[in-house]
């Protein structure tokens, strides 16, 4: 039937025009933002594992920050502890050197004032961000024990999440306690064994006096009074010390290199879980645009098909001619 009132031709091409226009401006909003999934009420499962991984890769971002914040602290503590190694050593040479017959032990005190001197300055220099792991000041509100450095963010399988962390005792790598001494590789007594004529004693030596109470046993220092059994005894001591240094030092190095390893690992986590929310919700820019072509020529048609249907209502007026 054909009426002027209602155009049914007209009707289903408009309907027909209207479908493609919105499918038209969803894949214009694909093209222009690059997401085939820009919100909830496109695919609300993919929208929210999108949202809840990327809110969870700005967490890893602010760990790597972390991190490095970690490895600045322990690659400053190291470098003064390796530093101090090296005085440490000099040190043990002079002892040595102290015990050859005739040699003026006053002046090699003196150098060895010097190079205690420079311990110090080594201890109170190593310092990142107002914590030092190597010097104990008198004045420090804070004794030294185990420093916290964030190493992990962690999603469990039910949703739950946790911070996970790297821990380091800083107790065993400060060289000089200005508090009491006694928490000091260079300031509290180490006990050995020395000479004691044709038999053999025990007796405690430190290396630098504390601002604070001096460590116990006796401090390393040559006179011309000193023997050569002191001498054994001190050279023994440092030796001890260094060899705790080194175990500091190298527990030290370990730390840092897990916490290169832990930067290393969530950088790679970050870019893999950035490729996966990629997968769920990117647009296929090749797929868009072929979609795009063939929306364009749908609604020419579209547009030609409504031309077509509103002109069959002239041709009724040939009839009354």
């Amino acid at each position: 039937m054909t009426s002027i009132v209602t155009n049914s031709a007209a009707i289903g091409a408009l309907d027909t025009l209207r479908s493609i226009n919105k499918s038209m401006e969803k894949t214009q909003g694909n093209i222009s933002s690059g997401l085939r999934i820009q919100s909830a009420s496109d695919n609300a499962a993919y929208w929210s594992i999108a949202t809840t991984m990327r809110s969870d890769n700005k967490a890893l971002g602010a760990v790597q920050d972390a991190i490095g914040l970690g490895a600045a602290k322990t690659d400053t503590a190291y470098t003064g502890l390796s530093s101090a190694i090296d005085v440490v050593s000099e040190i043990k040479k002079k002892l040595v050197a102290a015990r050859e017959p005739g040699v003026d032990k006053d002046k090699i005190n003196k150098e060895l004032t010097e190079l205690k001197n420079q311990l110090g300055s080594i201890s109170q220099s190593s310092s990142f961000n107002g914590e030092n792991w190597l010097y104990s000041a008198s004045s420090a509100t804070q004794a030294a024990g185990t420093k916290q450095m964030v190493g992990s963010f962690v999603r469990a399988a039910d949703g739950t999440v946790s911070i996970k962390t790297i821990s380091y005792d800083t107790s065993k790598s400060v060289l000089i306690d200005d508090k009491t001494g006694e928490n000091g590789l260079l300031t509290k007594g180490t006990t050995v064994t020395q000479p004691s004529g044709t038999t053999t004693t025990t007796a405690t030596y430190y290396l630098v006096k504390s601002g604070g109470t001096a460590g116990s046993g006796t401090e390393i220092n040559l006179t011309s009074a000193t023997t050569n059994d002191n001498l054994d005894g001190m050279t023994s001591a440092v030796d001890a010390m260094l060899k705790t240094m080194t175990d500091s030092a190298a527990t030290l190095g370990a730390t840092n290199s897990r916490l290169s390893l832990q930067n290393d690992f969530i950088k790679d986590l970050s870019d893999t879980i950035t490729k996966g929310v990629g997968r769920l919700v990117d647009a296929d820019m090749n797929e868009e645009s072929t979609r795009l072509k063939a929306l364009q020529t749908q609604q020419q048609l579209g547009i030609q098909a409504l031309s077509i249907a509103n002109t069959s209502a002239d041709n009724i007026l040939s009839l009354f001619r």
